[in-house]
């Protein structure tokens, strides 16, 4: 598992962290364990980087990760990608902290080809989906599907959509919201001048006494930018205890996690150039919540 390259100007940990697709956190990790050297050399996880020197990374010891069950519901699958129904409450990839109970131990427990181009933790992961988010996931089994997908989601064109259950009633049929987006402790805020450019499309798919269900298209793939967007226009997504949504109306409607299911994709092949488009029914949770808060009257 050990890997050399050669370096990017930057903070090391943020280097690391992106050239081997793991989290800051575990390239943090990483370099105090003395498993990064830089030219030869051990340094601080804040030395800064001009570019051109070797970096060497050896994470081999940090754990091999664990082919697990059951199995994931498979939507589409050929030699080159498949795309999977993410069940909520299951993250999508490993950390270094954390080997065991994610999508990538399910689909190596299903003998799914993986493309290593995602690197030691995140094999043929070319995109995620929130813990508690369920729903439709592209998985790369190649690394020419990987490259390709991983352009195509850079230029916007896979058409992702979400749906939403929020709190109360949304003004206007259809809407956007264009906020930037950037990381404030452990939670991602609207950051108007320091943030990353970010927007969702919202349009009304049905209308409730105290809650709106929405449809949700998301322009970027930001983290969280679906759950924030809403917060911040007044409408958290119920169920969402860390940006609002929680409470009684919540528990009311036996949510335990966020209403929220990535619901269909829509692509252009980036092998065969075939059009794919996928749909994903609610899982039971959510038709249950669906039920009650149409039965509220």
């Amino acid at each position: 598992m050990a890997e050399e390259f050669e370096s990017t100007p930057g903070r090391l940990d943020a280097v690391v962290a992106h050239r081997l697709s793991l989290t800051r956190a575990d390239a943090q990790r990483a370099i105090a364990g003395g498993r990064v050297r830089v030219d030869g050399d051990l340094r601080p996880k804040s030395h800064r980087l001009a570019g051109g020197e070797r970096v060497s990374v050896d994470l081999a010891g940090m754990g091999e990760l664990p082919p697990e069950g059951p199995p994931v519901e498979v939507r589409y699958r050929d030699p080159s990608l498949l795309v999977v129904s993410k069940p909520a409450g299951m993250p999508t990839h490993p950390t270094a902290g954390r080997l065991t109970g994610t999508l990538v131990n399910r689909l190596m427990g299903m003998g799914v080809p993986l493309s290593p181009a995602g690197g030691p933790l995140r094999p043929g992961i070319v995109h995620r989906l929130d813990a508690g988010t369920s729903g439709l996931m592209i998985v790369a089994s190649t690394d020419a599907a990987h490259q390709a997908l991983s352009a195509v989601l850079r230029r916007h064109a896979v058409d992702r959509r979400y749906l939403a259950l929020v709190r109360g009633a949304v003004a206007h049929e259809r809407f956007a919201v264009d906020a930037p987006l950037g990381r404030v402790g452990s939670r991602i805020r609207v950051r108007a001048v320091t943030g990353k450019q970010a927007e969702t499309l919202f349009e009304v798919r049905d209308r409730f006494d105290r809650a709106t269900l929405l449809e949700a298209a998301p322009r970027t793939g930001r983290t969280h930018q679906i759950r924030v967007h809403l917060s911040a226009v007044g409408h958290p997504v119920l169920g969402d205890r860390t940006y609002g949504g929680g409470g009684d109306d919540a528990k009311r409607l036996g949510l335990t996690r966020p209403f929220l299911h990535s619901w269909r994709l829509a692509f252009d092949h980036p092998i065969t150039g075939e059009r794919i488009e996928i749909e994903d029914p609610l899982p039971p949770d959510l038709s249950l919540a669906l039920r009650r808060v149409g039965g509220e009257g």
